[in-house]
Parts: structure tokens; sequence; C-alpha cells
């Protein structure tokens, strides 16, 4: 299977109207500056945000506006002044239950599910229960079948890419998935949001 040619028309349509029915509110656009726009459009000025380490999110420009700009109270640009080995439970705090969490996820199923895998586990809590609101982005291109066919993307396609990319981020051996997140279903009306992109992205 080609992991990078986004998803037909119809499969997205059949995708996001599962996503819907699961409580994880789908919107589709057709690329990386519109989902940009509508990420925009979802987070309130002044906001507190955290951003998630994502590729997916480095190619849309939202972790650079969130940082940047002064319009939102950004947890990571907090992180800045702490110290991780004296504060790491600060940081762990912030990061667990911030008020808006952004980032994407792995795979998305056809049935309306979302998949993220971690080695760190970091981004996890957050996006199980920890968050107010998250909101995902994500490329049809990550658009699957089932979550058997989720594990293996996550395995055969996303790990080995990750890995690369940690070696040259931190200069480890590589990456694993040591743990693994499954959103069958957001019972907590309006706190999830996917935002679908008719283009490859992330991985």
């Amino acid at each position: 299977m080609d992991y990078t040619q986004p998803a037909s028309q119809d499969i997205t349509a059949r995708t996001a109207a599962a996503l819907t029915a699961n409580g994880i509110e789908a919107h589709t656009v057709e690329n990386a500056a519109q989902a940009k726009a509508k990420l925009f459009e979802m987070i309130p000025a002044g906001a507190e945000v955290m951003t998630m380490t994502s590729v997916t999110l480095d190619a849309v420009g939202a972790d650079k506006e969130f940082f940047e700009s002064g319009r939102y109270d950004s947890i990571r640009k907090r992180f800045a002044a702490l110290d991780p080995q004296t504060q790491g439970a600060e940081m762990r705090k912030l990061a667990a239950a911030p008020q808006w969490t952004v980032g994407s996820v792995h795979a998305v199923t056809e049935d309306g599910h979302v998949m993220i895998a971690s080695a760190s586990g970091s981004q996890l809590p957050a996006y199980a229960y920890g968050a107010a609101n998250v909101v995902w982005i994500a490329g049809t291109n990550k658009i699957v079948k089932d979550t058997a066919a989720g594990l293996k993307r996550i395995y055969e396609y996303a790990l080995p890419l990750e890995s690369e990319r940690a070696r040259r981020a931190y200069g480890v051996a590589g990456s694993s998935v040591n743990k693994l997140l499954i959103i069958n279903r957001e019972g907590q009306a309006g706190r999830a949001r996917i935002i679908l992109v008719n283009e490859a992205l992330g991985f």
C-alpha cells in the first residue's frame, strides 16, 4: 500500500462522517494553508495551547505561529523558562491538562477511530483525557481501512520515518512504539476535532 497518497473523496467523506458519529468533529480541507486557517478559526486568541511534536504541524506552520505570534498562551514557550531537571513535574502537569492541545495522529480508520503511537507517551494524557479541547491535523494519506491496517501503517511506515527524524533531531539510535493510544469514541461533546487535509502530510 502506498501511504503517501491521499485517500479518495468518497473514502474521506465516509471517514469524516464516521469520526463525527464517534464524537470526533471532522472537517475536511484541500491543503495545508486551509488547514492552518481552519485551526486558527477554532482556537480563540489568548487561549492556553500545548502543541505536540508533529511533522504535520511543522508542515502547516502552526507550531511556529503559536510560539511566536504572542496571540496565544503557549505552553511550549513557558517550557523555555523551566528547568527539566528541577521542574519536570510542573512541565508534565502543564502538558497533560492544557486548555487546548494541538497535534496529529498516525492513522485514521474508515470507521472513525484515531491511532497515535509514541515512544515517551508525553502527548497521550492530553489527547486521551487531560486537555479540555483537542485538535488533530492529518493528511488523508493517513486514512486506513481498520485498526489492523492502522497498526501495519504505524509499524511498517511511520516508525522507520520517525526513527530517522529522531536520529537527526536528537542524536539517538532511533524511535520505538512504546505506547499506543486508540480513540474509538469521544464521549465529551465538542472536545475533540480533526482537520482532514486532502493531500499527503506528515507520516
